[in-house]
C-alpha cells in the first residue's frame, strides 16, 4: 500500500514539474504567436508519455539505481581493496557512458556534419568509425574521471583545485584543437551527464563518502559528475588533434 501511495505522489510531483513547460509553450503559441496548437491529439498523447515516463524514471531511481550504487560502494569499502574499487569505478564510468542515448545521438550527428564539411569521407564505414571513435573517447575519459573522483574521496583532496586545473587544461587545449572539434568537445561534456550515468555515479560517490571514516557525504560525496563533464572536453579535443 505504501508503494502505491509513493507512486501516486511521484505522478503528482511529475505533472507539477512539467506544468511550467506546458504553460510557457501554450502562452507563446496562443498569446504571442496567436496560432492553434498543431496536431493537438498527438501533443496530448506525447505529453502523457512524457509524464508517465518521467514518473516511472524517478521511481526507478529511488527504488533501484540509487540503492544499488550505494550498496556497491559500501561493499567495496568493507573489502578495503582500492585496486578493485578503482577498476570498478572506471568500468562503471565507461559502461554507463557508452550506453548513453544522448551520446549515441550526438556522435551520430557529429559524424554526419563532419562528412558534410569534408572532414571525413561520406560513406557508412567512415561515419560509423568517426562516431564510434568519439563514443569510445568520451567513455574512456569518463571512466578516468570517475577514477580520479573516487581517489579524491578516498584521499580527501579538495575538489576545487582539481576542477580549476582541469578547466585551465580545457582552455589550453582549446587554443590548439581544430575549430571543427571544439564545439563537439564542449557538448560531449554535457551529454555524458544524462539519464544512465548520473544516478549510478552519484550514488557511488555518496555511498563511498558515507562508508569511509572522516568523510562528509555533503562535502566529499558529490563532485564525480563534475569530473565526468570536464574530462570529455579535454579528451575529445585531443581526439580531434590526433585524427
Amino acid at each position: 500500500m505504501n508503494q502505491q501511495f509513493r507512486l501516486i505522489a511521484t505522478l503528482a510531483s511529475s505533472i507539477r514539474d512539467l506544468l511550467p513547460i506546458v504553460l510557457v509553450v501554450a502562452f507563446f503559441q496562443l498569446v504571442v504567436l496567436q496560432q492553434p496548437l498543431p496536431a493537438f491529439g498527438n501533443l496530448l498523447v506525447g505529453f502523457l508519455c512524457v509524464w508517465l515516463g518521467l514518473a516511472f524514471f524517478i521511481r526507478g531511481l529511488e527504488q533501484a539505481l540509487f540503492p544499488l550504487g550505494e550498496s556497491i560502494a559500501f561493499a567495496f569499502a568493507r573489502k578495503a581493496n582500492i585496486y578493485w574499487l578503482l577498476f570498478f569505478a572506471f568500468a562503471l564510468g565507461f559502461g554507463t557512458t557508452i550506453a548513453e542515448p544522448a551520446l549515441i545521438a550526438i556522435t551520430k550527428v557529429a559524424a554526419e556534419v563532419a562528412a558534410g564539411g569534408g572532414i571525413i569521407e561520406n560513406h557508412k564505414e567512415a561515419l560509423d568509425s568517426y562516431a564510434l571513435g568519439l563514443r569510445l573517447t568520451v567513455a574512456f575519459s569518463v571512466g578516468l574521471a570517475i577514477v580520479i573522483g573516487v581517489l579524491r574521496i578516498i584521499k580527501g583532496w579538495p575538489i576545487q583545485y582539481l576542477i580549476i586545473g582541469g578547466y585551465i587544461c580545457v582552455v589550453v587545449m582549446t587554443l590548439f584543437a581544430p575549430p571543427e572539434i571544439i564545439g563537439i568537445a564542449y557538448d560531449s561534456g554535457g551529454v555524458t551527464t544524462s539519464t544512465v550515468t548520473v544516478p549510478l555515479v552519484t550514488a557511488l560517490g555518496i555511498g563511498l563518502a558515507e562508508s569511509i571514516k572522516g568523510r562528509n557525504p555533503m562535502v566529499d560525496g558529490f563532485g564525480l559528475i563534475a569530473f565526468a563533464s570536464l574530462t570529455p572536453m579535454i579528451f575529445v579535443m585531443a581526439y580531434g588533434l590526433v585524427i
